[in-house]
This record gives structure tokens, C-alpha cells and sequence, in this order.
């Protein structure tokens, strides 16, 4: 089944936390350093200039994860279970579900239908680990992923969306996006990448430009998925120590550590100008990569009609990881009524 392309753990892989620490990347390492327990600087970084500091003593540097923080990753942001699902018990499903979006596949070359489905969540949420389970055994003449790198010049020039726009799904296409247009409400406005007026006139312009292709056919999925504080530094540490994903860790990444507060209110007000009836957003609770790997496989699937389709095979959504709404939508504003 390819394992190891799901972020699982396997014999062989690079070192865990008690073996001999491996060095960051040399810009890794240069923005890292800052985020070491000490006293607030004035750089980009800082957390005492975003209302959000790091817990005291973390770092990605040491040997060792800090157990406090260990401790309460899987548990951390509300996440309703201790622990990930069992592997056995997730593979078996993960087939089954790989096997219901063949046939999804064949129906839509045979319709000429269109998917489009848009990953957002916070760094380290495992986006890029939902779409490769998704197009795993996917024909890769129909099923694209879309990564984009930052705008170039000419890029900036043009209209926002112009760049997504030439991504879009053709007949029979199912076009997975890792990060989209969403970057304008997420990292371009926290990190200060745009002006207030620009994310003003995306967060007018999104819904309209979505209503658009949804009317012109295309089968639009808006997926974000968050994680817990603890999870998400959990998870840096362990980009940080592992050779083979420390290029993951980009200068931008590593400062929105400092920044977990920022992106709650962006997410907020993300949610609120760009969930629409024609274009919801579904929130899929990302602490378990597992689960969320599933939720996210099991909604398309649910959501489309193809010959075929084996309702039972493909089981029935966990409400306590999937869904729209307050709950999912403004869980710390649903804690403090």
C-alpha cells in the first residue's frame, strides 16, 4: 500500500527523540534558534508583539521534547480522543476507501465532471499528508496536486486569483490544492504580506469568485484543518529533528510559532466572510493525522453520486472530527459562552 507515504513511523526511518539530535538547516537553524524560551527580541518572531509566546524552555534544538508538551498534544485544542486510531484498524479502511475513489475516478472521466479540493490548516497539520492519501493510487494523468511557491513579480501584478485560476480542473480532472487562494486570510495576513485593504477586498471578492465555479459545475471542497498548540510544536520539534523533513520548516513556518493566537482570529474571520451556502467550509480535526486523512477521503465520497458507490464500504462521518459550524468554526468563542 506505499506505508510510508502517510507520515506514519516505520523501522528504518530517521532517529526518535532519544537518539543523537540532527542539526537544522542552516536558515532553519538561524530562525529556529529564536524560539528557545528566552526574552522576547524585536524581530519578525516575537510573541510579545502578538498577544501568543512559546511555553517556557521549548525549543527545537535539545535532545528531548518536553514532556508537559508531549503530554498534552493529542488532548490539546479540544481534540476529543487521547489517542490516534489503531494502525491496523485505519489501513484496513484507507483501502477500502482508496478503492471507492477508483471508482469515482472512472465515473468522473466518464462524465467529465470536475473536483476541486482546497487543503487549508495550520503549519503542521498534515494538508500534504491528506492529499497523498487521497491520490495514492490515483492515475496521475487526471488527479493533480497544486503546490504553489510564492507569487513572482509578474504574479503580483496580476489579479489574485489569476494564478489559482490556471489550476483549475479540466473535464474529468480532480485537482487537489495544498494551500490556495486561502494564503491572502491565513499566513499573508498574519504575517503582514498584504495590506488590510487587500484582505478586505479578498474576503468581498472570495465568495463571489467561488460562486462562479461552483455554477459553471465544478464540485468545489473547502477542507481546513487545525491542530492544538502542544500538537503543532510537537510536530515542529519533530520536522526539526528529522533530516528528511526539516525541509519543511521554512523561515515564515518557523515564526508563525510565536503566532498561534494571530491565526485563531484569522480563521475566525476566514470562516465567517467565506462559508457560504454554495461554498461551506468543512473543518476536519487534524490532531490525529489518521482520522483526518479519512474524514477527508470519506466526505468527497459521500458528497458524490458515481456508479458504483458502496455506502457501507465507505462508513459514516465521526461527528467529533468533521463538521461546519460554531463548534468547529469558533471553538474558543463556543468555550467562553
Amino acid at each position: 500500500m506505499g506505508k510510508n507515504k502517510h507520515k506514519d513511523k516505520k523501522p528504518g526511518e530517521p532517529p526518535d527523540e532519544s537518539d543523537e539530535f540532527e542539526p537544522l538547516t542552516d536558515e532553519a537553524a538561524t530562525v529556529g534558534g529564536r524560539h528557545n524560551g528566552s526574552e522576547p527580541s524585536n524581530d519578525v518572531s516575537s510573541g510579545d508583539r502578538h498577544g501568543s509566546t512559546l511555553p517556557k524552555g521549548y525549543s527545537l534544538d535539545p535532545p528531548k521534547l518536553p514532556k508537559e508538551i508531549d503530554d498534552a498534544a493529542m488532548r490539546s485544542g479540544g481534540y476529543p480522543y487521547d489517542k490516534r486510531i489503531d494502525r491496523e484498524e485505519y489501513e484496513q479502511q484507507l483501502l477500502t476507501l482508496q478503492i471507492e475513489l477508483m471508482k469515482l475516478q472512472k465515473y468522473n472521466l466518464k462524465t467529465g465532471n470536475r473536483i476541486l479540493c482546497l487543503y487549508e490548516g495550520r503549519d503542521g497539520s498534515g494538508k500534504s499528508s491528506c492529499i497523498k492519501a487521497f491520490n495514492e493510487h490515483m492515475n496521475p494523468r487526471n488527479t493533480r496536486t497544486v503546490a504553489l511557491p510564492k507569487p513572482t513579480e509578474t504574479e503580483r501584478g496580476q489579479l489574485y486569483f489569476q494564478r489559482y485560476a490556471v489550476h483549475l480542473p479540466s473535464a474529468g480532472e480532480i485537482v487537489l490544492f495544498d494551500r490556495s487562494w486561502y494564503n491572502r486570510a491565513g499566513v499573508e495576513r498574519v504575517m503582514g504580506f498584504c495590506t488590510p485593504d487587500q484582505l478586505a477586498v479578498f474576503l468581498r471578492e472570495a465568495p463571489e469568485f467561488e460562486g462562479l465555479l461552483v455554477r459553471d459545475g465544478i464540485k468545489l471542497f473547502k477542507y481546513y484543518l487545525p491542530i492544538g498548540r502542544e500538537m503543532q510544536l510537537k510536530r515542529f520539534y519533530e520536522r526539526a529533528k528529522n533530516p528528511l523533513k526539516q525541509w519543511k520548516l521554512s523561515a515564515v513556518d518557523l515564526a508563525s510559532l510565536d503566532r498561534y493566537d494571530d491565526y485563531t482570529r484569522a480563521e475566525i474571520d476566514m470562516f465567517r466572510f467565506t462559508s457560504t451556502a454554495i461554498a461551506p467550509w468543512t473543518v476536519v480535526r487534524a490532531n490525529d493525522q489518521r482520522r483526518a486523512r479519512l474524514e477527508t477521503i470519506r466526505h468527497v465520497l459521500l458528497s458524490i453520486e458515481y456508479e458504483g458507490r458502496d455506502l457501507k464500504a465507505i462508513g459514516k462521518h465521526d461527528p467529533l472530527i468533521i463538521g461546519s459550524g460554531p463548534a468547529f468554526f469558533y471553538p474558543q468563542v463556543e468555550k467562553q459562552s
